[in-house]
């Protein structure tokens, strides 16, 4: 949880791995040229947006590093204690146009509940308040 420093309008935010001078201690910089850094992108050319071993739809997020709407859907996902496959666009320009012509959108994050283009965040939460979310995970149609 982030801890309040000072008052008033120049109050500062930290967070755990930042100093009080605003910079991260100990934290290693971001590496966008080492892949294999990032496990969740480990996706094959042959994957193919299908059913889980369970036989739900599984759930794909394509999304990228820095981007705060693909945290808050993977904070949705995890609080409905589902599993996603995530496939980043920033580290690989094939998965990014394999997401366009899915989706025929270009932000993340792009969701796919088996072969059903949910859209994005805002997209996933309006279906979930329409109560119509978790009924695709049970493979009923949107």
């Amino acid at each position: 949880m982030p801890v309040v420093r000072g008052e008033g309008m120049n109050a500062m935010l930290s967070a755990p791995g930042v100093a009080a001078d605003g910079k991260h201690g100990g934290v290693p910089p971001f590496d966008r040229q080492s892949p294999h850094k990032f496990p969740e992108s480990a996706v094959t050319p042959e994957s193919t947006i299908s059913a889980s071993p369970t036989g739900a739809p599984e759930i794909v997020m394509y999304t990228s590093a820095i981007c705060g709407y693909c945290m808050a859907a993977k904070t949705f996902l995890k609080s409905q204690g589902l599993a996603w496959r995530e496939v980043r666009i920033d580290l690989d320009a094939g998965e990014r146009e394999r997401m366009v012509a899915l989706a025929r959108r270009t932000s993340v994050p792009q969701i796919f509940v088996g072969e059903t283009h949910v859209g994005g965040y805002d997209d996933m939460m309006a279906l979930h308040r329409k109560a119509g979310f978790l009924p695709l995970l049970q493979g009923a149609g949107a």
